[in-house]
Formats: C-alpha cells, structure tokens, sequence
C-alpha cells in the first residue's frame, strides 16, 4: 500500500492580514501535512494567495505552500515567474492550483476578450501547464556561473528559448528566474470536471477529485491513470486526492445521521460532518482500498475544525502508523513521494549530433 498524503485548505474568508493564515500553516505543518492550499479566483474579493503564500514561506519550514492561480486573462510567464520565486524563497516547498476563469463577468474585469467555454479554458490551462514547465526548464541547473575575476554571472549556453507556440499564446523565453529547486513546483488541478481530466492527466502531480463515495473516487483514480499511461506517462507519477469539506463540530460524536460515516453531495462538493474518529476511519478506508493516495480537506470553520482534524483525526492515523509523524524530506515533492524533473534542455544538449 502506498504512502498516505494528507492537505488541507486554510482559506480564511474576508481576512486582511497574514496572522491567521500563518496560524492555520503552522498548525498544519505540526501534523506533517503534505502541504496547505489557499483558494484565489477573480469572482471574490480577497488577498492574493501567491502573495499569501510567498509571506507564509519564512515562518514555515516543512509544509507544502499551494496558492491558487487562474490562468484566464493571465500570462503563462509572469505567473511561471512567480511560482518559481515562491518555490526559492519556501526552499523548495511550492506548488500551484490550476484554476479557470468561465463566467462573463470576470472576463469584463479585463477586457480583453470574451468568457469561453469550459473545454477551450481548460486546453488553454494545459497548455499554461506545458510553457510553464518548459519555462522552469529553460535554465539548466548549474546556468549560473557567479565568477567575479571575469565578471560572468551566467552560461548562456545552458540558457534556453523554449519558443512555444499555442492556440492562446506563444512564449519565447527563456524565464526571468533560475530553474526552481524542485526543478518544477507542484502541479494541482481539480479534475473533477470532465473537460479539466485531461489537462490533470497530462500536467498534474496532484490531482483532486470531489467523490462522494469510495466507489466513485476509485473509479476517477483510475480514469486519470490511465488517461495519463495514454499521454506517455508514468501513472505512478501522479496523485490523486479526494477533497472534502469537514465539519468536524460533533468533537468526538458518530457522523451525523446521514452520511452513514462518509460524505454526502453538496454544492461545494461532498461534505463529511461528525468526529474526527470517524474521519480517520474514512480516511484509512478509502486509502486501504487503493480509491485514493490521499486527501485535500477543506475545513468550515477553518480553525476550530483544522485544530480538531490535526489533534484528532491524523493524531489517530499517526498512532495506527498510517501516517507519517515527521518529515522524512524537505521539499513538497519529497513530501509527495515524486522525482525531482530532469531538465528537457539539458538532456537534449546532452545527446549526440
């Protein structure tokens, strides 16, 4: 059986400053989270989660940090930038969520074009994937010389032009900023729409899927392994996580009549309501039975409810030895369990004419 992983969202609604969030990462880091998101899109007013993100990263030391980006209406190169500074001030600990932008209102607070529909957003967020990749790549790891005596900071020869060309963009590159740490920060996507699989299949790491039963979400995990054996990858280099919103307000009570131990559909995706108990047992469930390699959990009253889920529910799993109660890595994709990217350019220079 494969390592568990666990996440947990620390959005915090209408907050203006970087005290709680930084409360509810650190919290999270002491149960040996995998890593946080915070959620981001143009529809709600709010802080911008990179910039959250980028200020949590000095007060944490382990945690994964994964803010939200939209790719609609941005640039594949000043967010790939952003990303891969996010990854070098957290030393190695970032990932991004891929995320889209549909509706017609938030495409007016650009104007520049029109909302489409969700399967051209979602191919244009592949290919944003795929440049942003291919950016990271675009400095080989040792590019930077730093010579004082001959005044050379950089080996032009291991820098490179990716020149992309897609329906939405082309970009030539090479990236303003030195190849990451983790070579490339983690990929999330919620492939829980249909049209926004592919895209998860083809570029993500993580993978999120909102099921609401065991059955359902072990049948989306293997969907997305195989749709990425069909893309030429290694379905073992993706994870996939099931997400969902806990209430865990019944303290130490049985699920709440209903769920019958597990989630339930709501608008916001399947919700889990009772004790963190239960929760653990859920969570050892679906994971013994291979439906899932982890879980994003999304807390309805963020502190109260990530207090009881890292005091109750992983104390639970850490105890049954099904989750770790250290970081054994100190990067995100060490905590994950993946490979750190070999360079595309430098490999291709590496072979022969």
């Amino acid at each position: 059986m494969s390592s568990l992983h666990l996440a947990a969202a620390i959005d915090h609604p209408g907050v203006y400053e970087a005290a709680p969030y930084a409360e509810l990462a650190l919290l999270a880091e002491g149960g040996a989270l995998d890593f946080v998101t915070l959620g981001d899109s143009f529809a709600r007013p709010g802080l911008d989660a990179l910039a959250v993100a980028a200020r949590l990263a000095p007060g944490t030391g382990r945690i994964g940090l994964v803010p939200t980006v939209t790719t609609t209406h941005t640039e594949p190169f000043h967010v790939q930038a952003a990303v891969a500074t996010l990854d070098w001030v957290s030393h190695g600990r970032a990932g991004w969520v891929v995320e889209v932008s549909e509706t017609e209102a938030q495409a007016r607070l650009f104007g520049r074009r029109r909302a489409e529909a969700p399967e051209q957003l979602w191919q244009e967020a592949g290919e944003f994937a795929d440049v942003a990749a291919r950016l990271w790549d675009s400095w080989e790891d040792d590019a930077e010389i730093r010579d004082v005596p001959t005044g050379r900071f950089i080996d032009r020869d291991k820098l490179h032009y990716v020149d992309f060309e897609g329906r939405a963009f082309s970009v030539r590159g090479p990236s303003i900023v030195p190849r990451p740490p983790q070579g490339h920060p983690v990929t999330v996507v919620d492939a829980t729409d249909p049209w926004a699989r592919e895209a998860a299949a083809r570029h993500a790491d993580v993978a999120l899927v909102r099921s609401p039963s065991l059955t359902r979400a072990d049948a989306a995990r293997a969907e997305l392994r195989g749709l990425a054996t069909r893309f030429g990858r290694d379905p073992d280099t993706l994870r996939v996580f099931a997400s969902l919103v806990v209430d865990l307000g019944g303290g130490e009570y049985a699920a709440e009549p209903g769920h019958g131990g597990g989630p339930l559909p709501t608008a916001e995706g399947p919700a889990y309501r009772g004790g963190p108990v239960d929760l653990a047992e859920l969570i050892a469930d679906w994971h013994r039975a291979g439906a899932v390699d982890g879980f994003h959990l999304t807390p309805v009253e963020p502190r109260r409810d990530l207090e009881r889920l890292v005091n109750g529910t992983v104390a639970l799993l850490q105890h049954r030895g099904l989750f770790r109660t250290f970081y054994p890595g100190s990067t995100l994709r060490e905590h994950l369990g993946l490979a750190r990217p070999a360079n595309r350019y430098a490999a291709l220079a590496g072979e022969p004419s």
